[in-house]
């Protein structure tokens, strides 16, 4: 018999004890970054999102969108501005950011699903008021801070057997206008709002590295919030990380910042015992599942 056939075999049999936690599942997945931009990672994110949802979890994707952002804006002369990491979003350049972001990045990210043979349905955070915002600080324009979620739409498609594909652009509290959310706080917000039992944020790098350089496989709030105030966790870090925080504020059982740089980065960390990322939870650390029940557990 092939070794590879195998090898397979075995790694699909361990994985089974972390099927069954997970079994019925929310984890809601931030997609951004270069993988979007790249063919065969996005196909390779797919049918991990697919395979999620055929073992009996509820995967809900938020997407972000960045360089596909930048490069319409180039192509029309729209120079970008940044403060603190954050897009100046004026009225002009939101209209670019809805037409990317729910037109044609989450478009792609529903055909690639489809693709794998998965049911995915692509709506944004205006759709049935799921996000409604306020601005975040006057100095970005129209880019939102989520104060209203309607989660109900989400929990509506994947208990009809679908996975929802979420932009983040959502509705104003006055006046209907329409916001540009930053896509880590629009996951953590939605990650929140449902309870979720873990939050994944795809990012470029490692995770969350200590004072030496290491990555950082498994941390309280408490530590976090050490890491911050004394700098080790610093510059785009920063916002993934409070993200985090709050979130596990609002319900989420815990959140793994990740690599989605490495092949199969989310089936990893739900599937094996090590996990793939860097793990905040009020309690910890990672265990094996051992005597846990079918059909959901502590996770």
């Amino acid at each position: 018999m092939n070794r590879d056939w195998t090898a397979t075999a075995r790694t699909l049999s361990e994985a089974l004890p972390y099927m069954q936690r997970y079994s019925g599942a929310v984890v809601v997945v931030k997609f951004g970054g270069n993988a979007m931009g790249d063919d065969e990672a996005m196909a390779e994110f797919a049918r991990d999102i697919v395979l999620m949802k055929q073992v009996g979890i509820h995967p809900v994707v938020c997407h972000g969108g960045g360089p596909m952002i930048n490069e319409l804006l180039g192509k029309l002369g729209i120079e970008s501005h940044f403060v603190r990491g954050k897009r100046v979003t004026t009225r002009e350049t939101v209209e670019v950011v809805e037409m990317v972001l729910s037109g044609l990045v989450n478009k792609r990210i529903v055909q690639a699903i489809n693709d794998a043979g998965g049911r995915a349905v692509g709506i944004s955070g205006k759709d049935d008021d799921l996000m409604v915002c306020e601005a975040d600080d006057p100095e970005l324009g129209f880019v939102g801070r989520p104060v209203e979620m309607n989660v109900q739409i989400i929990r509506d498609l994947y208990n009809a057997g679908l996975i929802p594909v979420i932009a983040p652009v959502a509705t104003g509290m006055e006046d209907n206008e329409t916001f540009n959310v930053n896509g880590d706080t629009a996951a953590g917000a939605i990650a929140g709002a449902l309870k979720a039992d873990r939050l994944l944020l795809l990012t470029d790098v490692a995770g969350v590295k200590n004072a030496e350089g290491e990555v950082v496989t498994a941390m309280t709030p408490a530590q976090v919030r050490a890491m911050i105030e004394d700098g080790t966790i610093a510059g785009g870090m920063i916002p993934k990380t409070e993200t985090a925080l709050q979130a596990i504020d609002e319900g989420v059982r815990a959140v793994v910042i990740l690599d989605g740089r490495v092949p199969n980065a989310t089936l990893l960390e739900l599937f094996t015992e090590h996990g793939a990322g860097s793990l905040i939870r009020s309690t910890e650390p990672r265990v094996k599942p051992r005597g846990l029940r079918q059909g959901g557990s502590e996770l």
